[in-house]
């Protein structure tokens, strides 16, 4: 199983790629560069595979900064305000500038940067609690007595307990709710089985593909007669994004 995002090392997500196997893996959209290659990139200029790598995470994402404060918040944990502060922070732009932008008191933005350098304190901090703790007991505490739960997709709208899936659950709906040609016998009501179905929906669809709305229909319509009603879902639960004239249609972090 592909290891998410976050259980890269920091540094590694920092630099936006990663080592695998014999190639160099962007972690923000997967483009791989095999070891041993020579790419040639954007101005003719020529790259080894690592090389490729880092020069294409800056061309097509800019920095990993920028490409984190494009996610939805609750990928980071930022509030919207935050997010937005950050985002003129890594503008260069100067306090009264940013005060002025956001509607806030200059001495309001020293007290947001006082509260994200905590923040950043605090993070630091839990994850050597998360990591000592799962040496102390020898069980990740995402380990439940029905099984590891699963990983929330990163584009997820709003994390909650509708999110706390484990893959013995996530096998038992599948079955439930698809019958043996991929086909939804019924969209659940329940959230956190529809969280379940939108997800394995999600298959049908390449990640580093555009679709039009039609050809969205047109896979939706093979799996369940209201393509419409799953279209929305895929939408509001944040599997797809969608440019606002609606004319294309992506998985959502891509």
């Amino acid at each position: 199983m592909e290891k998410q995002l976050w259980e890269h090392e920091i540094i590694e997500i920092a630099q936006g790629y990663v080592r695998e196997g014999t190639a160099y893996v962007c972690l923000l959209c997967g483009a791989a560069f095999e070891a041993g290659r020579v790419y040639e990139m954007e101005g003719g200029l020529l790259y080894d595979a690592q090389g490729a790598a880092k020069r294409h995470v800056t061309q097509a994402h800019g920095t990993v900064a920028d490409w984190l404060l494009e996610q939805k918040p609750a990928l980071t944990g930022l509030t919207e305000l935050q997010q937005q502060l950050l985002k003129h922070i890594s503008a260069g732009r100067a306090d009264a500038e940013i005060a002025k932008h956001a509607g806030i008191a200059p001495s309001t933005m020293r007290s947001h940067r006082f509260k994200l350098r905590e923040k950043e304190k605090q993070a630091t901090l839990y994850l050597a609690l998360m990591h000592s703790l799962a040496e102390k007991t020898e069980k990740r505490i995402g380990a439940t007595a029905q099984g590891m739960l699963d990983p929330v997709h990163p584009a997820a709208t709003m994390v909650d307990d509708r999110y706390g899936i484990t893959a013995a659950e996530r096998e038992k709906t599948v079955k439930t709710y698809f019958d043996e040609t991929g086909a939804l016998r019924q969209i659940p009501v329940k959230e956190k089985k529809k969280i379940i179905v939108l997800r394995e929906i999600m298959k049908n669809f390449r990640a580093e593909k555009a679709y039009s709305e039609k050809e969205i229909n047109r896979v939706l319509g093979r799996i369940h007669p209201d393509y419409a009603t799953l279209r929305r879902a895929l939408i509001e639960y944040g599997f797809m994004d969608r440019t606002p004239d609606g004319s294309v249609y992506r998985a959502a972090g891509n």
